[in-house]
């Protein structure tokens, strides 16, 4: 309830994959700390079982004691592959078809101080994170609905809502409310398709050819921010927004512009670690923030994303998700995409989990999906390839944390 547990808090969110770091040198000034996981899981799901990767990584964090209690920091993370690729792709893309072995996922440098904050400049978690952070815990199926992994499943890089490219970010804390601003300074295009599992360069030979199913997106500036209250010891509020704004080249030569904006507010309870009750939270509306599961843009709609869990003292943990993102029907405004016009686009599926955790760097676990998602079509084909990557499923695993 005071300065020091929102700080903390605010600590938590800005190296989460550090959380239980190893230091392997500190002197006077300097100290060095390795973390990460290792998770490998047997997962059936779409038809298949195969060994999967469980977005496995290594970072490397780094302090240095400065003049007049400033502190300089930084931190480097690499997404790991140990187990091979895979076809499946059930949860966030960039994860689970990674084919590196090694591959980036967080890169920052920054300076803080107690009274004054601290500035943060690289590839880090986005301000936005701090809103639906809480109902992220499940290990196989992140909620994907509260605007975090956009464009299909990404890992939020584009428009700085999950782990945003080139960010620079500052954060501070007075009593128990704290808060994160933010600015993404980049200029950047890409391509996207209404293809599935389509690369880059396959999709951009497309557009120069003309094709209707393929469009380039020119994405720079955005802006976000996000305000942490700390009611009590165990109830946290948040609420925050985040905005962009985009051209899109259609393969025919036709363009628009559109704002890509998402706002919420998010309740937790609780933590998740902890023995006893965990309950957590939150809901966005969206605009021109995400596209459906073949790369169309989702012009408006709302999210929910839940999450109850109890920790028993005999060190087994359960828990009950549930997430829908819905936009209706007519979601598709573009004609460009040639979409009908009474698609309907609603992700929707219960998670439940039980995990024993035989201390918190070592858990085994087994999760399973229901989905109850929504994505008819009068183009049969089109909502097959909708339904792929939302299919029922169940997952065992093991998460060896450094």
């Amino acid at each position: 309830m005071n300065r020091t547990l929102v700080a903390a808090l605010i600590s938590t969110i800005l190296v989460i994959p550090s959380a239980s770091a190893i230091e392997i040198y500190k002197d006077d000034v300097n100290a060095v700390k390795i973390g990460g996981f290792i998770d490998a899981r047997v997962i059936n799901t779409q038809g298949e079982t195969e060994v999967v990767n469980g977005a496995s990584r290594i970072n490397f964090g780094f302090s240095r004691q400065l003049q007049n209690d400033w502190k300089a920091y930084a931190l480097l993370e690499w997404g790991v592959n140990p187990v091979g690729s895979t076809d499946i792709v059930y949860n966030n893309r960039f994860e689970s078809i990674q084919e590196e072995f090694f591959y980036n996922r967080l890169g920052y440098a920054g300076l803080s101080h107690d009274k004054y904050g601290s500035i943060t400049i690289g590839k880090q978690w986005g301000a936005w994170y701090d809103v639906v952070y809480s109902t992220n815990y499940g290990f196989v199926w992140d909620g994907n609905t509260a605007g975090v992994y956009t464009y299909n499943k990404d890992d939020g890089a584009v428009n700085g809502v999950g782990r945003g490219d080139k960010t620079v970010q500052y954060r501070n804390s007075f009593g128990d409310v704290s808060f994160a601003v933010q600015a993404q300074l980049k200029n950047s295009a890409f391509y996207t398709c209404d293809i599935e599992n389509i690369t880059q360069d396959a999709c951009e030979e497309l557009w120069a050819a003309s094709s209707p199913s393929a469009q380039q997106v020119e994405y720079n500036y955005t802006y976000g921010g996000a305000v942490t209250y700390q009611a009590t010891d165990k109830l946290v509020l948040t609420a925050g927004v985040n905005r962009g704004e985009f051209d899109v080249t259609f393969g025919n030569g036709t363009s628009s512009t559109a704002v890509d904006l998402i706002y919420g507010m998010g309740i937790t309870w609780g933590n998740f670690d902890q023995n006893g009750f965990y309950a957590a939270a939150n809901v966005n509306k969206n605009e021109n923030h995400d596209t459906d599961n073949i790369g169309r843009l989702i012009n408006d709609a709302v999210g929910l994303e839940s999450l109850f869990s109890y920790k028993f003292d005999n060190n087994i943990r359960t828990f009950l998700s549930y997430n829908i993102l819905d936009a209706g029907t007519n979601y598709v405004i573009q004609p460009n995409y040639n979409a009908d016009p009474n698609d309907m686009f609603k992700r929707q599926f219960f998670v439940v989990g039980l995990h024993y955790v035989f201390d918190p760097d070592t858990v085994v676990y087994i999760e399973a999906r229901r989905d109850y998602s929504d994505f008819t079509s009068a183009d049969k084909a089109q909502q097959a390839r909708m339904e792929v990557s939302e299919d029922d499923g169940v997952a065992i695993g093991i998460r060896f944390t450094l």
